[in-house]
């Protein structure tokens, strides 16, 4: 009885939809099944209820009613006409609610299944007496469809059930069930998910899209089009003639049907403003504090209707808790979701609601309403993003929206504070190719509608330039900058704020792209004014000071960077106390002295910094995040890899936590523990580390970022480092290309890329042509950066090393000689830097049969390392190692071992027992004691390293080799032949296999295994 609708053309059985009602069927306890299908408008509310009315009438359920539930007396005389019908006691067709009673008791009463339908149920209120009762016989259930979301729906035993839209499978099914169904499949091309998509899975728009489709014989792909179109309505993208399955009602009257009734509900005359102001944010949700703003009360208060105050008075100010009662009567009339389980997204819309909502909009509120969201948008903010970075995705996907809807109305006189805070927002959350199309559209707009000379039009392009500098198109951001200082020093004059910042952002511009006599001579020039201009201990100008100093560590002016930063530091102190500002120029100020090889210093004043930030900023703020990582590259440099381990674990964990896994400075982090884990000796957990470090670079910031390049660098070094040169090269080949396309030849990282491609053509045993690029990059690098410079003085250095694995040290020692002096007057003799090179000219003069100078300057060596670096330095060991050795080749072997017993035990204690330094200098020691006739010290020595470089690089590696190789010449000192024997042969056989039979080692190897084998026949004797 009543007028069940017909389902649907390409109805959808919605599985899991129904499975959830038939869950909430299952778990009733009353003897009537009380079911409310609850959402907004067109989501398919009615026609699953009328599939299930179909089915109960295919069940042989007796009696199925459906009532149009949108007014009360509809109920009420539906009840009353299935009264007279079916005779129920007490129906005398006399009065229309008497009948109805009568209904409801037979309900109560029969023995007979009934299912009663009420649909569009509107006034929860009112239809409180009108309830079907529960079943005594346990055969009856009630189902209601209806807009509304209040708690009235969940009480006296019913089972609300939130109906949504389509699922994307659901969509793209029925527009395929459709279109075959009307024999047109061809309409159904590549296009139809984003359709579908756009519009927002609804039932009801798909049906209306279908039918148009297919009347105009319009494919996907056309369509879209037309509904991408802003300018055109609903009602033209979604007609009423469209509507083949008798919805009634015109597409936006649907949507916003309850709109009127929430209007006339407390708080009276606030839910059309509201509405309205919700639909310019994100269907996906915003926030719900952005209710409590300023910005929305106001708006809310001046565009308040049907107020029931006299007219005389002026409007009260709507209060926080009316705009979020507001919010809470939306959510009930379905117009909207408001849950605040769904975090920042809690206040949601499905995106036909909204726009039918602005297309319904007063023309002269837009403006108004445009305004005040923007407001909140910006009101809302946090002041820095790490705080909140959920909140701030949420609040920049928002103002993406708004800023889509609002056009040139965000452009008033300025443009808005949101859209600059959008765009700071995105390069902070590392997503530079978002923040390149985000200021590229601002400076486009600022300079059309505001002037290109307007100070937003600058600030934006300024921006503009920063992305492009983090999205590593340096060039680009340089070009960009240097027209932005010309613009503004026209349009602003040189002494304006924005002037001045536009020349600092051009000159740490120049400074990051190796320009630096460039970035020196412009920020210079800032310094001078920003002091003449503002004082010296101006914040601008401390700012300044700073960013040269920097500049001047750049230019490997170490010494002039020193006083400056001590001066920053002093003046930071006594102007501003402690702050940010002077804890920034401490960290650099540590960064300076660790390059003038003041180690002592640079780990003090890093953890003072550390404990300063994390008082000042909190443990979790980036620049906190920031001081520790760089203290923890500190301990690595000193050799404390297990304590930079420690803290760089630290630091991953947390930026995983607070920035995300594709951060990247996560990503940067996870490089820096990499490398610790490298000089820890845990190359098994550093090299993939690293490999997933370059993978989420490239899918992150791309192949030629410079973050990228630098990712592929360290992995390769990696690879380099444990014997894997072949692999190596490969991606050192790439990193030089990538490196000159970018940032030109003549680049410092290029330089440097170039340098490690020679040292791996001459592990790969390429010696020759390492050679000869180390051999041009010397010539470049006295060219580029002077022939004093510390890069250059590096290079040289390792054309001598180079020089000296080719067997040429009568070629290495002159260079050496040079690089110690130029270090020497440079930075000192007891700089690490200094030491390092004094210890490589002392293994020189060893090469060139210069024995006796190698042991003085190795003496000396030592003494300066313990003095300068302390005895437990990694670099301590390392001299003590090679005089060592210097001591073996003179045949001070009774002096050797005391050292190498202290290296060993030493780097046991720092580095740990695996580390490939702590095995080095195990088979150095056993060597040693073999060379003593020690052999049975020097076996328990050899084992450990056999088993170490086994588990570290594998059985066939070089280095295992030859330690399996002088274990077995242990075992047969100590007569232990067989062994020795049986050892050899094994380790010749991996030889001949992995370095093949004519490599110099394996012929060693078999040269020694044939005079074994003759020294262990037995003798005749002959008669």
């Amino acid at each position: 009885m009543g007028a069940v609708p017909a389902l649907a053309s390409a109805f959808q059985p919605r599985t899991g939809l129904r499975e959830r009602i038939e869950q909430a069927r299952a778990d009733h306890a009353t003897l009537v099944l009380t079911q409310v299908l609850s959402g907004g408008g067109g989501v398919g509310k009615s026609q699953l209820a009328a599939a299930y009315a179909h089915h109960a009438l295919s069940e042989g359920t007796e009696l199925v009613v459906w009532v149009n539930a949108s007014e009360t007396q509809q109920v009420v005389a539906g009840y009353s006409d299935v009264a007279r019908r079916i005779q129920a006691s007490g129906a005398g067709g006399q009065d229309a609610e008497t009948d109805a009673r009568a209904f409801l008791a037979w309900l109560a009463v029969t023995s007979r299944s009934w299912l009663v339908v009420l649909d569009d149920l509107a006034d929860v209120e009112e239809i409180a007496p009108w309830w079907p009762p529960p079943s005594r016989a346990g055969h009856g259930r009630v189902l209601v469809t209806t807009r509304r979301r209040d708690a009235l729906l969940s009480g006296g035993g019913r089972a609300v059930i939130e109906v949504d839209a389509y699922t994307p499978a659901e969509s793209m099914a029925y527009l395929r069930d459709r279109f075959t169904g009307a024999q047109t499949p061809h309409l159904l091309d590549v296009q139809a998910e984003d359709v579908v998509r756009k519009l927002g899975y609804l039932p009801l728009a798909l049906a209306l899209a279908a039918a148009y489709m297919i009347n105009e014989d319009v494919p996907c792909t056309s369509y879209l089009q037309v509904l991408t179109d802003c300018e055109l309505r609903l009602e033209t993208l979604l007609p009423h003639q469209a509507d083949t399955e008798g919805y009634g009602r015109q597409i936006a009257a649907a949507l916003l049907l309850t709109l009127d009734t929430a209007q006339q509900c407390n708080p009276v005359g606030l839910a059309a403003p509201a509405l309205r102001l919700a639909s310019h944010l994100d269907p996906a949700g915003h926030p719900q504090t952005l209710w409590a703003d300023a910005a929305v009360t106001r708006y809310l208060t001046t565009h308040r209707s049907g107020s029931t105050e006299p007219a005389a008075l002026p409007p009260s100010d709507v209060t926080t808790e009316q705009a979020r009662s507001a919010l809470r009567l939306l959510h009930r009339y379905g117009l909207i979701t408001c849950d605040s389980r769904h975090g920042p997204r809690a206040v949601r819309l499905h995106a036909l609601t909204a726009r039918a909502a602005r297309e319904t909009t007063p023309t002269h509120d837009v403006p108004a309403t445009v305004r005040a969201t923007a407001d909140a948008l910006a009101a809302i903010w946090p002041e820095t993003d790490h705080t909140d970075p959920d909140l701030c995705s949420v609040l920049r996907a928002n103002t993406d929206t708004l800023a889509t809807h609002a056009g040139d109305l965000l452009w008033q006189s300025h443009g808005h504070a949101v859209l600059y805070r959008a765009g700071k927002s995105l390069l902070s959350a590392g997503l530079y190719a978002a923040a390149l199309t985000h200021w590229h559209h601002l400076a486009t707009t600022a300079g059309r509608l505001l002037g290109p000379e307007h100070s937003d039009t600058l600030t934006a392009r300024a921006n503009l330039g920063t992305a492009y500098k983090e999205a590593g198109r340096t060039p680009e951001a340089i070009t960009l900058l240097e027209q932005v200082v010309a613009d503004a020093e026209r349009g602003l004059g040189p002494e304006h704020p924005d002037t001045f910042a536009a020349r600092t952002d051009l000159g740490t511009s120049y400074r990051d792209a190796g320009r630096t006599p460039e970035a020196i001579t412009l920020l210079e020039q800032v310094v001078a004014d920003a002091e003449r201009l503002l004082g010296a201990e101006h914040l601008e100008t401390l700012a300044a000071r700073n960013n040269l100093a920097t500049s001047y560590l750049m230019a490997g002016r170490a010494e002039e960077a020193i006083t400056l930063l001590e001066q920053v530091v002093a003046d930071a102190d006594r102007v501003l106390g402690l702050g940010p500002e002077s804890i920034a120029a401490r960290a650099n100020l540590a960064t300076a002295y660790s390059e003038a090889g003041r180690t002592a210093k640079v780990i003090s004043l890093e953890e003072q910094v550390v404990a300063d930030i994390v008082r000042l900023l909190g443990p979790e703020h980036p620049d906190t995040l920031t001081a520790r990582a760089n203290l923890a590259i500190s301990y690595r440099e000193a050799g404390r890899a297990e304590e930079a381990v420690t803290l760089e674990e630290e630091v991953v964990a947390d930026r995983e936590r607070l920035l995300g896994p594709e951060h990247p400075s996560t990503l940067t982090s996870r490089n820096n523990l990499a490398l610790s884990y490298a000089q820890a000796g845990r190359t098994a957990d550093a090299i993939p580390l690293e490999e997933q470090v370059v993978a989420g670079f490239e899918r992150l910031l791309g192949a030629g970022h410079p973050s990228t390049l630098t990712a592929r660098n360290n992995l390769a070094v990696s690879y380099k480092e444990t014997g894997r040169a072949e692999e190596a090269l490969p991606l050192l080949e790439h990193v030089v290309a990538g490196r000159e396309r970018l940032l030109g030849p003549e680049h410092l990282d290029t330089l440097t890329a170039r340098a490690n491609l020679a040292a791996s053509y001459r592990q790969a045993g390429r010696g020759e042509e390492g050679i000869t690029l180390e051999e041009q990059l010397t010539t470049d690098a006295e060219r580029l950066l002077g022939p004093e410079h510390p890069n250059t003085l590096t290079i040289r250095a390792n054309l001598a090393f180079s020089y000296l694995e080719e067997g040429r040290a009568e070629e290495a020692v002159p260079l050496l000689e040079q690089v110690v002096v130029g270090r020497e007057r440079l930075l000192g003799p007891e700089h690490p830097e200094t030491l390092t090179v004094r210890n490589n000219l002392a293994n020189s003069y060893s090469n060139a049969g210069r024995t006796a100078e190698a042991i003085t300057l190795l003496e000396q060596v030592v003494a300066d390392t313990e003095r300068g670096l302390g005895p437990e330095h990694p670099y301590t060991f390392d001299a003590r190692n090679n005089l060592a050795m210097c001591y073996k080749e003179a045949g001070r072997i009774e002096e050797a071992i005391p050292l190498e017993e202290q290296v060993v035990a030493g780097r046991e204690r720092l580095l740990g027992s695996e580390h490939p330094d702590t095995l080095t200098a195990r088979a150095n020691l056993a060597i040693s004691y073999w060379q003593m006739g020690r052999a049975e010290e020097a076996i328990p020595l050899e084992e450990q390293v056999v088993a170490g470089r086994e588990r570290l690089l594998g059985s066939d590696h070089l280095d295992t080799l030859t330690a399996r190789y002088n274990l077995a010449a242990s075992y047969r000192q100590a007569g232990r032949a067989g062994e020795a024997i049986t050892l050899l042969e094994q380790v010749v056989a991996d030889a001949e296999r992995v370095l093949r039979p004519a490599h110099p080692s394996a012929v060693a190897m078999t040269d020694t295994l044939r005079s074994w084998r003759r020294a262990n026949k037995p003798r005749w004797w002959h008669w």
